[in-house]
């Protein structure tokens, strides 16, 4: 298992940025217990219904407030009480800011009583987290999904994957790695292939013919672009009757390790969905995580590629790679990375996109 270190990314473990940590489907009034980032945590729910993220062990007896289902306050539905929750060993309550504000059998309460608070954002069907080594505030926005929220859009319910122990930067290595479709997704022809590198986002800009989406349909049309290390999302350009939107979201475990979610927004008609179509965007999402699940299958069985062995054709992997490390370094020195990165990479041999709507998409996305 290789870390960032082995990588040369930076001074940091874990990058800064927007990254995901559970469903919203997962959250309800028990403790959902995850690790990210080399942390245990706990999230819930408060009555409320608005989430919550805290650090997982009781500052007391370092008791791990999620993992008791036997102790008679779990049993009873009581570990969550108003917006805070409970520990179950010995009832010491912990507020949303983490930090104890009651202990049933004293009047006092220690001030280094906390479990640690880690805010977290809940939009699109998941919660997100925005981690930062220096501790500042976010310095980009979630990317906007205004599809989300129109009626002619069936919403998705994302698949999670798992974890595998492989370094993440490997998994956006993908962002430039045009000659792997071909032998794993049936991308048959490509016409045009460019990555456009500017600040917190790299973008991809794809137009082939692809096996599965059969040989009538004369170029298929993605915009792909991660915002931040962690989120992307990849536009499929259609006659607007079928567009659709894939999101893959992988967030660091432990350093080396990485947990990796999947979904798509799909449209079906100008029309308010009906059951049928509901059925329809399912059976899109599946075949879309078919696919994926092939990168993921090749990701969770190789061993970490510290350098590529690059061909000229393969990608501009060390472009991609050195727009990564922005994320691994203090804010004072992002700019002297991309300095080193940004600008408009294609294929030799192969059209860049040039013309065509594709194009004209992406550079709109990126100016927003």
């Amino acid at each position: 298992m290789a870390t960032a270190k082995d990588y040369g990314l930076g001074p940091f473990i874990f990058p800064r940025g927007w990254f995901m940590v559970a469903t919203s489907a997962q959250i309800g009034q028990k403790p959902h217990c995850v690790r990210f980032f080399g942390r245990d945590m706990v999230i819930y729910r408060g009555e409320s219904g608005k989430a919550y993220m805290v650090g997982a062990y009781c500052p007391h007896m370092r008791t791990h407030i999620g993992k008791s289902t036997t102790s008679f306050m779990t049993q009873r539905g009581e570990q969550i009480e108003g917006e805070s929750i409970h520990c179950p060993y010995h009832a010491w309550r912990f507020g949303p800011d983490g930090k104890c504000n009651k202990i049933p059998y004293s009047e006092t309460i220690p001030p280094a009583a906390e479990l640690g608070a880690y805010p977290v954002v809940e939009k699109y069907g998941a919660l997100f987290y925005w981690n930062d080594p220096e501790g500042g505030a976010p310095d980009y926005d979630l990317p906007e999904i205004p599809e989300w929220d129109d009626p002619h859009y069936v919403q998705w319910e994302i698949d999670e994957l798992g974890a595998m122990n492989l370094h993440q930067i490997e998994v956006t290595d993908n962002i430039c790695d045009t000659q792997h479709l071909g032998p794993i997704h049936a991308t048959t022809k490509q016409f045009y292939f460019e990555n456009i590198i500017c600040g917190h986002r790299v973008t991809q800009l794809l137009g082939g013919k692809h096996e599965i989406l059969g040989h009538d349909v004369p170029i298929s049309e993605f915009i792909t672009y991660y915002t931040g290390p962690g989120i992307l999302l990849s536009r499929f350009i259609g006659d607007n009757s079928n567009d659709s939107i894939m999101f893959i979201a992988h967030t660091p475990v432990d350093d080396g390790s990485v947990r990796v979610w999947h979904a798509v927004l799909g449209k079906i008609a100008e029309r308010k969905p009906t059951g049928q179509d509901i059925v329809q965007a399912r059976a899109l999402q599946k075949l879309s995580l078919d696919a994926f699940a092939q990168d993921f299958e090749i990701w969770s069985n190789k061993e970490p590629c510290l350098k590529v062995m690059q061909m000229p054709a393969d990608g501009n992997f060390l472009k991609v790679r050195t727009w990564y490390k922005q994320f691994y370094v203090p804010r004072a020195d992002v700019a002297g990375v991309l300095a080193r990165c940004e600008g408009r990479y294609t294929i030799p041999g192969m059209a860049g996109a040039e013309e065509g709507h594709a194009r004209q998409r992406a550079l709109e996305a990126i100016e927003a």
